[in-house]
């Protein structure tokens, strides 16, 4: 039987009030807005929802992915054969258990976290106001900016281990380095919650420090076209956007996938870019900067594969 079949029975009889959608495309979900449809896509309301969509999905082998914003992700343009799973209702953030300490849902935007720090006068998210991503996918990389990134400010993150069920990990556990955690290879894991770590602070010089970095990138990045921000990985040593601009590929184009002119590090949807056109962009690059520099570009951008 073919996992949708069983799915959708499933879902009718035991989470009638979720919304599943059929043949959702991907771009629509993405910030590179490219990908094809989904063969199903589910919008939990509740972290309990998203528990037992996880946990059917893998009995009926329908390879579930969880996705907040689509910040980092790159999906094929003939679609997924797999469920994907949408947390961006899963928004809660508050105060959390100890002393200067913030809980956001995995489905939180980073944006969301920092503002709520700064109301509470709670400094240390000012690094991560202007990340695009949300919470799930930020502890899942480690993401970071301006010399901050998640493995500074996490106390511990909750998480759904298939074989295992909810477990709460202690940052020490977390296994964090530069864009990498145990998610990074435990991919069949999800992030419920993260509880943030922060300190007492001023919160106008909080939120002075939020607008000076917001205005730091709208100037350095082509934040006006669709892409999943830097796309390569930062090679020990070198940076990448550096190493691009070096090889004079700035405003190389395949497609409607281009190496931005306003910064190399970043590669843009100029307008009706396939993943086709994306994948063999960055083939380009990592060529020519292999070749010129003697580095190899390895991508941050996750792509997923269509099966």
């Amino acid at each position: 039987m073919d996992w949708v079949t069983e799915f959708d029975k499933w879902a009718a009889d035991y989470l009638p009030d979720v919304r599943i959608a059929a043949e959702e495309p991907m771009a629509k979900h993405t910030s590179f807005r490219i990908g094809g449809p989904a063969r199903r896509m589910a919008f939990p309301e509740s972290g309990e929802q998203l528990v037992l969509l996880l946990s059917f999905a893998r009995e009926c082998g329908a390879r579930p992915l969880v996705i907040g914003n689509g910040t980092n992700l790159l999906a094929p343009d003939g679609g997924l054969d797999r469920l994907v799973i949408s947390a961006a209702v899963l928004r809660r953030v508050e105060t959390g258990p100890e002393p200067d300490t913030v809980l956001a849902e995995a489905g939180a935007t980073l944006a969301q976290a920092a503002e709520f720090a700064c109301r509470q006068g709670l400094t240390g998210l000012e690094f991560a106001h202007g990340i695009p991503g949300t919470v799930g996918g930020a502890v899942y990389m480690n993401a970071g900016a301006y010399n901050g990134e998640m493995s500074q400010v996490i106390r511990g993150v909750s998480i759904l281990f298939p074989e295992e069920g909810v477990r709460f990990v202690p940052v020490g556990d977390m296994d964090f380095s530069y864009r990498h955690s145990l998610l990074t290879d435990r991919p069949e894991a999800a992030v419920l919650h993260a509880v943030f770590q922060l300190s007492p602070g001023d919160p106008a010089a909080i939120r002075e420090r939020m607008r000076e970095l917001m205005a730091k990138r709208k100037a350095s990045q082509p934040l006006e076209y669709p892409s999943a921000g830097s796309t390569f990985k930062r090679p020990e040593g070198h940076y990448a956007g550096a190493l691009i601009q070096q090889c004079g590929l700035k405003g190389l184009t395949v497609g409607g996938a281009q190496v931005s002119e306003k910064h190399a590090g970043f590669l843009i949807n100029r307008g009706g870019a396939t993943c086709g056109d994306v994948l063999e962009l960055i083939r380009q690059v990592q060529k020519r900067v292999l070749a010129e520099t003697g580095v190899q570009l390895e991508p941050e951008v996750r792509i997923l594969d269509g099966e």
